[in-house]
């Protein structure tokens, strides 16, 4: 492939690529989008040339002309100076002072994208001076006598030059290089201010350009000169590392150079104004004189001025000395406009010398893109604080709004972007700090930003980014050194430097922080982010900091002792302020105006906060003073708050704080100074407690802490925080008890001090009640063995005082105060707890004054009554328990005074006679005092325990006592006092003795008592009902009228059985039944004849009864009040489906026996249907294995006939039906009538009843459609027969309302699909046959048939009808066919719809109800449009063929349209067709037949249908010659309302077979569909159970928000459930948010809306209108009752609706009348 490419290469021809250099240029120049770009590149090529001067010229198109007249040399002064805003300028002139221009240099100049190689030179990418294309077209330069002009040459895309040479004059060469620009188009100057600012700026970091000049129209504008002075060379510092992060650069020496800058601007330059908003408001210039001025001064002096000028001055007499007025004011301007302003400003330039390591592959990659060599300088600039503020202060001066001119050179220390990125003139790149720095960054091609995106340049750059952060680094400490030097010199010793040098220098350091805080860099942040990362990095760690602290790079900041390492320096916080005075903090002015810098050291953990360390380190290097010492426990105490209390870390911190803090006291110095060591302290005093009485002049414990520190804090915290403890009472007591205390401070011992003593207890007396029992306890515990009490006979103990009041005896040593203190309050009880008696012992009373004889009983209570203040409960307690009182006897004992006996207060009664008469101890009151029970000496001694009433035990034994005397008086007291003091007698607690007064023998008579006297001594009226359980087990009533009686009367007192009694009745055999034939309960061996029945085996005679049940259960009837007891006993009223079922189970053919027939069998068959959702799984599990269900089966009557071959002509009187009960498989489900006429003698088949045969489907039964499989045979097909195409016109005329009309099954296929041509095929042959197989158990049979109509489908593919043309055709089989693919599970009734709609002309259709409109239109639509197309031409009728493919679908009635009637099925049928055969069994009654087993048959008659399954409708049945009987219509109305069951779920789930009531919907009055969402179930209100919806979003609130509007609706809808005889619990209310539901059946269970309620009925039945309310809801439960019969809406539900409100209408009309 090789050789083949070189083969083609040498073959070739050479041809060269073309460059639009127009187009090149202005490309290269679209990306120079800088300000002064032109100015900017001319700039850099004079620093490359080594120019030290530099003018700039602008000129007009005027002044052009004036100087290159003959006379244009003149002075420039007279040259008036123009509109520096608005006036034009056609070219601009650069002209500098550099190394003449080189062959090399013309050659260069020429050529685009050759740089300059020199690496000292700035040009980099060779396109600089092309930016002169972006003003002019045609520039011209001029050098060292030559010259070289531009054109594109026939004005077209090429660029070409001409060069040539410049005549000399006087043989003077011209010193100047200058770049010529005339104008593309011709506009005013740049912004003179904004132009002279931009020179400033541009000159400070080029390397030789030290002059700069601006003309205009040869006025000098301003000329800036630079001066650079001599450099000194700082060093590298010690601690900073010189290398770059990846090592290709190393700082070699750094070097600081002052540089200054002067600025010569014109005045007019300052009023001409700036592009750009001032930075810095300055005030508004004092308002001057109104003068008229005009032209280009009064443009620019206009802010100079606040009085408007005139716009049309009017004309007056003195024009003339106004224009000369106007005159010399515009020279006096002129004059102010040429004034020339002299500023300058100082800059300090920071330089790195930079080596560069670079490896070979790198070198010349950078040598590719920059054509040079890396340089190795860096400079940075740096404003101090003092040329700063002078710098601002020369800028407040400006008096225009555009500040000053060195605004851009100033430093940027509040981060707005001015600081710029130099690469030899200044580029768009922001520094992020608040100075300049200059280096040879490689920028991007349009020099606004540094190139960080090429692989091998970004390297460069981030290098020289990283040596921009060492450099500012540098500069940053050697300032930090500065201010570090003059502080430590301006401190003495001991001494910090003065305020005010303290303020400069905190200042100077601030203005370095701000100055070097980095905000992000524009418009590439990653540069200050390599900047930051970079001044941060390059500190090294060494060793350990100040405090202790390593792993921290230093950084020297200002702090409030002088320049400290960040380390060591903290965060203040003013909860340290108080006593760290010698910790470097952070000043305020500091933290507040540096706070991004502050904010920065704290995300690198170099400045931290104030920690424990600190804290301790200061304390244990000094003592603190009190106040020191309150902020220090103050600080602590915050802390212990602040982090919850008692820690392990916080206790052991404590300590150490505690262990290291040192208190000094008195002055420092002096002989009274005192150092107190905080961790000797132990305890303080409680001012605002206990603490507050403690006396302290006197004597205190050393380890209790200062009372001038801790009043100051909360003593809990103080506490708790410092593990102190309050120096209590106690602990007071204890130390002034002390010994050595008492010995070194006599006048403080209360036992020998009587003042002290008095002042002691006055103070216990103070405290208590501010101090716990056991603190006074304790005090009492210290003081009771001390002599303290001070009294008459001087200081004694305690328990030998006594109060004022024991003054019985008169050597007693009583209390006495020096004080005269009053002895009453607290001081009395302090005296009391020590022990100081108030009464004298009771012994020494006794011993004194009982045993002499001379006090009495009476004497003695009365003493005890005078102190029983006094007494303690000991002594209380000792007094009950003492034998003191004497016990009063009578007879001979009384003659023996010396032997009374004493006794307990509580062993004796108060001397009361009849006490006396019952022979009970009293006590002996004596003589001379009467008792009175209502006296406090009474009272006194009913309270140590003397019986005012004997015990109730007591009393009833003495009652039956045998002395007839006691006997009396102890009943009638018993009897007395039974409501008072006896009120807990109950005769069962002494069912042992006999104390009621009987006769009349062995039976006991209370005949002798009052009736009051009986109901006092709870005597029973009734025996109790367990003996009446005992009763009824032993002895049962032997027939129904005993029976009758006994139940009554225990009716009456039902309420009095327990639910156990209750429940042992219920299985006890004691209810009599005349009846032989049961097998329950057992017989009464007196009367063979009566059975006994438990009384759950029972049921109440009633409705319930009827018919059949009589003969399965036992029915009793006792009477009303009979019955309520035999139904707590467990009697029902009717038996449940249940037990019917388990009957039923039990013997299945006795069971129909007992029904006497096929009709009764089946009323309790579809009894079990309607409710089987209540029966067991089990109990279903059996009905699927037993033969329970009744089936019929097809046989001939004439059995001789055996010649007919086929049973098209049979008539239904040729057959009988033969009955069997059969398990569900066994039966089939004759869903398909046709088949059954075929094979209805070979199965047995379910009654045909929609909900007989949904029942038997559900255990077990199959459906004949599922069993008979089809095959077709035909003739051959007639291709050009009409009838194909005329049928399935027909259908698919007819199909939208038979389906419009059928909602009971979602269709299979689609209208719109239908319509299709290809989709619904029709086809005609000459014979149809259809060829049936039915495989079912141990039948297997085949039948023939010919058909006029089969439908079919292959998989999914399309509809074909067959229809054979040799006989008439039978739309039934047409329908039956269609019905069969278009419905899942199709009905007869569905085919016989759609055959009556097909069948029937279009205008009876209407007739009947059906919405045939639409049809007719669209045919009197197609006979118009088929006149129209008569008259068309060919081409339009093609059209019209075309669309053949594509029919449009029939119009689908219209929803509003009437639906269909129900007489709408009984349309006439075609008479060539029994259809009536093929539907149903026979017609009308018919002889008898009898299954296998002696079972009876029935009539052909079936009632109506019960119950289909949700989502069916009806079957309609074959016109019977009779009438239903209004029996079996009452039967099935009573099933109905028997059925309905109460809801026992507790979230009902959306779709579960609810049937809707809707308030307004096109198809009919309720809803199968309307329900979204769950009801949860909320509680019950009057036995009904409320529910709500889950869009409710606080549901428990219904029950509280509208319990009124539910207790009215219950009013109203419980009549009415009495009215249809409706269990209570089947009723329920539920509440929702929205949604056209009033009611449902779910399940049986009926919901009713309480929103509808509210809505329509609430403020009625609330005004007491009940009326409206009733019928409302008596209809809606009329319609949902029927729902248990018939679940979809048809004329049958319509039927059973009806039937319902007649039946009940009477007692509805009563419950109206009452209204």
């Amino acid at each position: 492939m090789a050789i083949a490419k070189e083969a083609l290469w040498e073959s070739g021809h050479d041809e060269s690529v073309e460059v639009n250099q127009r187009a090149l240029i202005d490309k290269v120049l679209a990306r120079y989008s800088g300000e002064f770009t032109v100015f900017r590149e001319l700039l850099q090529n004079s620093s490359d040339a080594a120019s030290k001067r530099v003018e700039i010229h602008f000129e007009t198109e005027a002044y052009l002309a004036h100087k290159n007249s003959e006379n244009g040399e003149g002075p420039s002064g007279e040259w008036k100076l123009p509109d520096l805003k608005t006036t034009k300028v056609h070219q601009w002139s650069f002209k500098n002072d550099g190394m003449i221009f080189r062959d090399e240099d013309w050659s260069r100049l020429k050529k685009i994208a050759e740089g300059n190689p020199d690496e000292e030179k700035i040009g980099a990418f060779g396109v600089g001076f092309y930016s002169l294309f972006s003003v002019t077209e045609e520039p011209f330069v001029t050098s060292g006598g030559q010259w070289m002009g531009f054109y594109w040459k026939d004005k077209k895309d090429q660029l070409f030059a001409r060069r040539g040479a410049i005549p000399r004059a006087q043989d003077k060469l011209d010193p100047w290089t200058t770049f010529t620009m005339p104008l593309r188009d011709p506009a005013a100057c740049p912004t003179p201010f904004d132009f002279v600012r931009f020179i400033t700026s541009s000159i400070t970091f080029v390397a030789h350009l030290s002059d700069v000049s601006v003309w205009f129209d040869g006025h000098r504008l301003a000329r800036i000169t630079r001066e650079r002075g001599a450099p000194n060379v700082v060093g590298l510092r010690s601690g900073l590392k010189t290398d770059s992060s990846k090592g290709t650069m190393r700082a070699a020496a750094v070097e600081q150079i002052p540089l200054s800058i002067k600025a010569e601007v014109m005045y007019c330059v300052y009023v001409a104004g700036s592009s750009k908003p001032r930075r810095q408001v300055v005030k508004p210039p004092p308002k001057a004189e109104a003068a008229v001025t005009s032209g280009f001064f009064s443009s620019l002096f206009s802010s100079l001025t606040s009085a408007p000028r005139p716009s049309n001055p009017a004309p007056s007499a003195n024009a003339t000395v106004t224009k000369e007025i106007e005159q010399a004011r515009e020279a006096a301007e002129q004059i102010k406009l040429l004034e020339v302003t002299e500023t300058s400003v100082l800059l300090s330039v920071f330089a790195v010398d930079i080596n560069v390591k670079l490896d070979e592959k790198m070198r010349q990659e950078l040598q590719r893109a920059t054509k040079k060599n890396p340089p190795s300088k860096m400079r940075i600039t740096q404003t101090g604080k003092d040329e700063y503020d002078a710098s601002k202060k020369e800028d407040s001066k400006q008096p225009e709004a555009t500040g000053s001119i060195f605004q851009g050179l100033r430093a940027d220390i509040d981060g707005t972007g001015t600081a710029r990125v130099f690469i030899g003139h200044t580029t768009g790149q922001t520094t992020g700090i608040g100075g300049h720095i200059a280096a040879r960054f490689i920028p991007t091609v349009e020099r606004e930003s540094v190139d960080l995106v090429d692989r091998n340049v970004r390297v460069w750059n981030e290098e020289l980014l990283d040596m921009g952060g060492y450099l500012a680094r540098a500069a940053y400490e050697i300032e930090m050194d500065h201010v570090r030097t003059l502080w430590k010199g301006g401190s003495g010793a001991t001494t910090a430097p003065d305020d005010e040098l303290q303020k400069w220098l905190r200042e100077r350091a601030l203005h370095a922080l701000k100055f070097f805080t980095f905000y992000p860099s524009t418009p590439l942040e990653r540069v200050s982010s390599l900047l930051e990362q970079s001044f941060f990095s390059c500190a090294v760690v060494r060793g350990f900091s100040f405090l202790g602290a390593t792993g921290t790079p230093p950084f020297p900041i200002m702090s409030t002792v002088g320049v400290h390492n960040a380390a060591d320096v903290r965060m203040p916080n003013d909860a340290f302020s108080g006593f760290l005075k010698n910790l470097p903090l952070v000043p305020k002015d500091i933290l507040e105006d540096a706070k991004k810098m502050i904010d920065s050291l704290r995300e690198r953990n170099m400045l931290k906060d104030i920690n424990f360390a600190d804290v301790t380190q200061e304390l244990a290097s000094r003592p603190l003073t009190e106040p020191e010492m309150i902020a220090c426990i103050k600080w602590w105490l915050g802390v212990y708050t602040d982090h919850g209390g008692s820690k392990p870390q916080l206790d052991r911190i404590r300590t150490e704080l505690l262990n290291a803090a040192v208190l000094v006291v008195g002055t420092p110095g002096s002989g009274a100074e005192q150092m107190v060591p905080m961790s000797t302290i132990q305890t303080f005093l409680n001012t605002r407690g206990a603490g507050a009485h403690i006396p302290s002049d006197g004597p205190l414990p050393s380890h209790l802490l200062r009372l001038t520190i801790s009043r100051n804090f909360d003593p809990v915290l103080l506490s708790s925080a410092l593990g102190w403890s309050e120096l209590s009472i106690v602990d007071w007591l204890r130390h002034i008890l002390d010994d050595e205390v008492a010995l070194s401070h006599p006048e403080y011992d209360p036992t020998k001090s009587t003042d002290f003593a008095d002042r002691l207890l006055n103070i216990l007396a103070k405290v208590l009640p501010v101090v716990s029992k056991s603190t006074v306890d304790a005090a009492v515990q210290l003081l009771q063995p001390k002599a303290c009490i001070p009294t008459s006979l001087g200081l004694r103990l305690p328990q030998e005082a006594y109060f004022q009041t024991a003054h019985i005896f008169s050597d007693l040593p009583l209390v006495k105060f020096t004080s005269e203190s009053p002895i009453k309050g607290n001081l009395e009880k302090i005296l009391l707890a020590l022990g100081v008696r108030k009464h004298v012992d009771l012994q020494i009373v006794f011993d004194r004054m009982i045993k002499t004889g001379d006090w009495t009983t009476a004497d003695l209570v009365k003493y005890l009554v005078a102190v029983q203040t006094t007494l303690t409960s000991a002594e209380l307690e000792r007094l009950r328990m003492t034998s003191a009182f004497p016990k009063e006897v009578t007879g001979s004992d009384a003659l023996e005074k010396a032997k009374v006996p004493r006794c307990k207060a509580s062993d004796l009664y108060e001397p009361l006679d009849t006490f006396k008469e019952l022979g009970l101890p009293i006590i002996d009151w004596g003589g001379r005092t009467k008792w009175r029970g209502n006296t406090d000496e009474a009272k006194f001694l009913f309270n140590i325990g003397l019986r005012r009433f004997p015990p109730l035990e007591a009393l009833v034994s003495l009652a039956a006592s045998e002395n007839e005397k006691i006997r009396p008086v102890a009943l009638k007291y018993l009897l007395d006092n039974i409501p008072n003091r006896y009120n807990h007698y109950h005769p069962n607690n002494f069912a042992h003795l006999a104390f009621i007064p009987a006769v009349k023998g062995d039976t006991h008579d209370i005949d002798s008592l009052r009736p009051e006297d009986v109901s006092k001594l709870r005597v029973q009226d009734h025996p109790p009902t367990t003996k009446l359980l005992a009763l009824l087990q032993n002895s049962p009533p032997e027939n129904s009228q005993t029976a009758k009686t006994w139940f009554q009367a225990m009716g009456v007192r039902v309420s009095e059985f327990s639910s156990s009694e209750l429940k042992t009745l219920s299985e006890m055999l004691f209810v009599p039944v005349e009846q032989s034939d049961t097998s329950q309960g057992r017989t009464i061996q007196t009367n063979p004849s009566v059975r006994l029945l438990a009384p759950g085996q029972c049921y109440f005679k009633g409705d319930s009864n009827a018919q059949v049940h009589s003969k399965l259960f036992v029915f009793v009837d006792f009477g009303p009040g009979a019955n309520l007891f035999l139904s707590a006993c467990g009697t029902k009223r009717e038996p449940s489906v249940e037990e019917i079922a388990r009957i039923l189970l039990d013997n299945p053919r006795r069971f129909f026996e007992l029904c006497e027939g096929r009709d009764n069998f089946l009323i309790e068959l579809r009894n079990v249907a309607v409710n089987r959702r209540g029966l067991s799984q089990t109990l279903l599990t059996l009905m699927k294995r037993n033969p329970i269900l009744l089936a019929s089966r097809r046989t001939r009557k004439n059995k001789k006939d055996t010649k007919r071959q086929s049973i098209d002509h049979d008539e239904e009187e040729d057959w009988d039906l033969e009955y069997d009960l059969l398990k569900p498989d066994a039966i089939v489900i004759a869903d398909d009538t046709n088949a059954y006429q075929h094979f209805g003698d070979a199965i047995f088949a379910a009654p045909q009843d929609d909900l007989l045969e949904d029942f038997y489907m559900e255990l077990g039964s199959r459906r004949l459609s599922a069993l008979v499989k089809e095959k077709y045979k035909t003739s051959a097909e007639i291709k050009h027969s009409r009838k194909p195409a005329d049928i399935r016109n027909l259908i698919l005329e007819r199909l939208p309302l038979f389906l419009h009309e059928h909602s009971h099954a979602k269709v299979q296929v689609p209208y719109s699909w239908l319509n299709t041509e290809a989709n619904f095929v029709v086809r005609a042959f000459g014979k149809i046959t259809v060829i049936k197989t039915l495989n079912f158990g141990q039948v297997a049979s085949v039948k023939n048939q010919d058909a006029s109509a089969v439908a079919l489908r292959e998989g999914r593919g399309p509809i074909q009808l067959w229809l054979a043309d040799n006989d008439l055709l039978d739309m039934y089989e047409v329908s039956t066919s269609m019905c069969r693919l278009l419905f899942q599970s199709p009905k007869a009734s569905d085919a016989l719809l759609f055959m009556t709609i097909l069948s029937t002309d279009l205008r009876a259709l209407r007739r009947r109800g059906y919405n045939v409109d639409r049809i007719l239109r669209k045919q009197k639509a197609e006979r118009l449009a088929a006149d129209d197309a008569a008259r068309e031409n060919a081409q339009q009728m093609a059209l019209l063929g075309s669309s053949k493919d594509k029919p449009l679908p029939p119009p689908i009635p219209d929803n509003q349209s009437a639906s269909v009637a129900t007489s709408g099925l009984e349309a006439p049928i075609p008479t060539n067709h029994n259809w009536r055969r093929k539907f149903t069994v026979k017609d009308g009654p018919g002889p008898e037949h009898t299954m296998p087993g002696g079972l009876p048959g029935g009539n052909d008659e079936l009632v109506p249908p019960m119950a289909p399954s949700a989502g069916s409708v009806s079957r309609p049945r074959t016109p019977s010659a009779t009438v239903t009987p209004q029996s079996n219509i009452a039967a099935n109305i009573d099933m109905a309302i028997r059925a309905c069951r109460e809801e026992r779920g507790q979230v009902l789930q959306n779709h579960e077979n609810m049937q809707v009531v809707k308030e307004a919907l096109n198809e009919g009055y309720c809803d199968i569909s309307g329900r979204t969402g769950n009801l949860k179930l909320l509680g019950e209100m009057g036995g009904i159970k409320i529910f709500a919806s889950q869009e409710v979003q606080d549901p428990s609130s219904v029950l509280t928000n509208k319990d009124d509007t539910i207790a009215r609706f219950i009013h109203i809808i419980q009549p009415l459930a009495n009215v249809y005889g409706l269990p209570p619990t089947s009723l329920h209310i539920f509440y929702d948010l929205s949604g056209d539901l009033i009611a449902f059946n779910r399940n049986a269970s009926l919901f009713l809306n309480l929103r509808f309620f509210e809505a329509w009925h609430d403020a009625e039945v609330k005004a007491g209108d009940l009326s409206k309310a009733y019928i409302s809801w008596y209809f809606t439960l009329a319609h949902e009752i029927a729902h248990n019969l018939v679940q979809p809406h048809n004329s049958e539900h319509e039927f059973y609706f009806s039937s319902i409100c007649e039946a009940r209408l009477p007692a509805f009309s009563k419950l109206l009348a009452s209204t």
